[in-house]
């Protein structure tokens, strides 16, 4: 059977898996994933109508007079659980757009913010890939504080490095759920890692980040050890990112490519640059959400900072890999910013909707910066005119709350959640009394 899965093949897989519960899953607007089991029985209703849940206790859903929600399978995202039983009850898994009693998609659902702007761009005429590199932290338990379980460094491959096999497995998990993978290697920090997901539309690798961060706690657990995607769990140790890969397509053709120009980039690229550099720190507040993302976004650990873009310069916001012969379709802007604790929902939608807002303002991003911008003055970034990130969580909020752009972009529901939520993260953080100040003051004051 070829082509996209449909009702048909996933009860067809059923039976010939011996599948016996089938796990919906859905994420909250925080990026929490969601999950209720039914069996085998209730597959063929549940693709047909749904399955109704309370909403109310889900994130940023529903209040309680409200609650009523029904959760509808995306038959396209069966996949069995590899780590379940195999070859007799068999979990599988699908994704679930969340709508409400009436049909209507639930303005709360994530999946339908990104589904809402990848329809905008598609009247546009584009269609939106994105490749992440998602870095996270592998430590012995989850036991404070963090024990690493190597010191291996960059690309190591080293008797250090005592979670290749981890990360093997990994890889092969990933891969027995239909997810293609490029990369696997060490990261800077020790105990630190990265798997880079294969390019594909913005929904599915939304859908596949998701079932990434389930996959690589899911296998550590089953080595003994416990993987975080925290952003940046060791001081003084680098943080882990998500670099995001976009770019544009018409058809099969790549609409960030341009042969003449210069930089091999078109207008249309150089515009959605523009976007992303004017937009970022409005956004941020999807893309690194936490009050930790911050302890990532300073200078020196190779986390971007500045608004600026280069292609060779990794300290930049947004780098533009350099142009390969006979690579044209690869052409393509990596994001540097967004974190791996982001929901990929919304964060891949935040990008585009700041990219579309670029070309359709025609923001030209002025001339790539290939100088490492940690290492000027401050009065020589003011003269160039490069701006920063927001510094901590309340910036932030501040920045997003006034934004036009990612009101629009998520939506009333979302937006006032989210923005709502954070100042409460936000507030919880201010009142604590850290380790720092005691270590600091506490015998002084």
């Amino acid at each position: 059977m070829t082509g996209t899965p449909d009702k048909e093949y996933v009860l067809e897989a059923v039976r010939e898996h011996d599948v016996k519960f089938i796990r919906l899953w859905f994420t909250d607007i925080l990026g929490f994933l969601k999950s209720f089991a039914i069996t085998r029985e209730e597959l063929a209703e549940a693709m047909e109508s749904g399955m109704g849940f309370d909403g109310s206790s889900i994130q940023g859903f529903a209040r309680i007079d409200e609650s009523d929600m029904i959760a509808q399978p995306d038959p396209s995202t069966f996949a069995l659980l590899p780590w379940r039983p195999s070859g007799h009850s068999a979990v599988a898994r699908m994704f679930c757009d969340i709508i409400e009693p009436d049909r209507r998609p639930h303005a709360g659902d994530p999946r339908f913010v990104l589904k809402r702007i990848l329809s905008k761009a598609q009247d546009l005429g584009y269609t939106y890939y994105v490749g992440p590199e998602l870095e996270f932290y592998v430590f012995a338990d989850s036991e404070l504080p963090p024990k690493v379980i190597d010191r291996g460094g960059y690309f190591d491959l080293t008797p250090l490095d005592i979670a290749s096999d981890m990360r093997r497995d990994m890889v092969l998990t990933l891969e027995e759920m239909g997810i293609g993978v490029e990369y696997s290697h060490h990261e800077v920090g020790p105990s630190q890692h990265e798997i880079d997901l294969r390019y594909t539309d913005a929904l599915q690798m939304a859908d596949n980040a998701m079932t990434y961060r389930l996959v690589i706690k899911e296998v550590a657990m089953k080595h003994g050890a416990y993987a975080t995607f925290m952003p940046k769990p060791l001081f003084g140790e680098n943080g882990s990112g998500m670099h995001t890969h976009m770019s544009l397509f018409k058809g099969d053709s790549n609409a960030f490519f341009d042969p003449k120009d210069k930089y091999f980039l078109t207008g249309e690229a150089k515009a959605f640059i523009g976007g992303l550099m004017k937009y970022a720190p409005e956004i941020c507040l999807v893309t690194n959400q936490w009050v930790n993302s911050y302890k990532r976004l300073v200078p020196g650990y190779e986390a971007p900072v500045y608004l600026s873009w280069a292609q060779r310069n990794r300290s930049d916001m947004i780098r533009v890999p350099v142009y390969k012969p006979g690579k044209e379709k690869a052409t393509r802007i990596e994001f540097r910013s967004p974190d791996p604790a982001a929901n990929p929902y919304l964060a891949f939608a935040a990008m585009l909707a700041a990219g579309l807002k670029g070309i359709e303002e025609d923001i030209d991003p002025g001339e790539p910066i290939e100088r490492n911008i940690y290492e000027m003055g401050e009065e020589e970034r003011k003269r160039l005119g490069i701006k920063a990130l927001p510094s901590d969580l309340w910036e932030a909020i501040t920045l997003a709350e006034g934004s036009d752009l990612l009101y629009d972009c998520l939506g009333e529901h979302v937006f006032s959640s989210l923005i709502r939520d954070k100042k409460i993260e936000w507030e919880q953080y201010r009142a604590q009394v850290t380790e720092f100040e005691l270590e600091s003051h506490l015998s002084i004051l």
